[in-house]
């Protein structure tokens, strides 16, 4: 089993890419509620001190503003913990920037569980359902450094509204250096026709992993990176569905509203029938703990998922 390299977190590789951008874009700008440091902001600020506003913990504002400076012509990241940002500003999510239609690029830090032990109030599971309700908006959830990187560059020249979804520990890489990312079209990271494993964010890697375990023991897996959301990519899930004998949806979310059932959606419309699983947070009150745990608790690490795929498939 090839073991996997380990990258950055993927918030740095967010800064790093921003910084790269707003060298040759004063455009760029980024509007904080309070989450320069645990956004990795900081070396943002020091070098662009008038591209970066700081609204304090106000995330009402922080979208109202970051709206306005949209409709100036600014790109703007509005950069704030995933379950405030989508919870306590989904109004102004929904009418300021996407009814509005303005292009403003919403970026949800620590999201899923990376908040480990501070438990359900910091814990963001319910983003992608509350967001995939919401017209005019993208979601994009990357998998890696490589998907992030690709994501940003791609959102500073988005002419409509988007959020992205990012976690807290350095992850692992699962792409090639010559892979590309486009919006609305998933990436196969490992090809199989006995199970798939279809996969968002940080469970990529723990799918990717499941499968090289699989191997081992004769069963081939396709591994999906399905890191945009909405607008959905149904011509790949369509046909992992049907070139594949069983079909596992993967993510760091709750499993009513997000990937999975959007997956199961578009596939009972459609009529194609295959033995299908979906992996997530169940509807409770998540456990706390570090990530990785909550991760085993709830069957989402590789040697969890590499059972759940034998159990599927028998």
């Amino acid at each position: 089993m090839n073991k996997l390299e380990l990258g950055k977190a993927n918030l740095e590789v967010f800064s790093e890419t921003l910084i790269e951008l707003a060298k040759n874009d004063k455009d760029i700008v980024v509007v904080t509620s309070d989450s320069r440091g645990s956004g990795k902001l900081t070396p943002f600020g020091q070098q662009f001190p008038d591209q970066i506003v700081e609204v304090g913990i106000a995330e009402q504002n922080l979208v109202g503003i970051a709206a306005g400076l949209a409709a100036s012509g600014k790109k703007v990241f509005a950069v704030s913990p995933a379950c405030f940002l989508t919870a306590r500003s989904f109004e102004q999510i929904k009418n300021d920037v996407c009814y509005s239609d303005h292009p403003v690029n919403l970026i949800g830090i620590s999201a899923g569980v990376s908040y480990g032990a501070l438990g359900s109030t910091h814990h963001s599971l319910h983003d992608l359902a509350a967001l995939r309700a919401v017209n005019n908006l993208s979601i994009i959830v990357p998998a890696d450094n490589f998907e992030t990187r690709e994501s940003i560059r791609l959102a500073a020249e988005l002419p409509s509204p988007v959020y992205i979804r990012f976690g807290k520990r350095a992850i692992e890489h699962v792409h090639k250096p010559d892979d590309k990312l486009e919006l609305g079209k998933a990436n196969i990271i490992h090809e199989g026709g006995d199970v798939a494993f279809i996969a968002t964010g940080e469970t990529v890697v723990q799918s990717l992993m499941a499968a090289q375990q699989l191997e081992q023991k004769g069963v081939s897996c396709r591994v999906v990176s399905m890191h945009t959301i909405k607008p959905l990519d149904i011509e790949t899930l369509a046909q992992t569905a049907t070139k594949c004998k069983a079909l596992i949806t993967v993510e760091e979310h709750m499993v009513n509203g997000g990937l999975g059932e959007a997956c199961a959606g578009y596939l009972m419309l459609t009529g194609i029938c295959v033995p299908f699983k979906i992996v997530g947070i169940p509807d409770e009150y998540t456990v706390p703990g570090k990530q990785l745990d909550i991760f085993k608790h709830y069957g989402m690490t590789a040697e969890k998922l590499a059972d759940a795929a034998l159990q599927l498939i028998s």
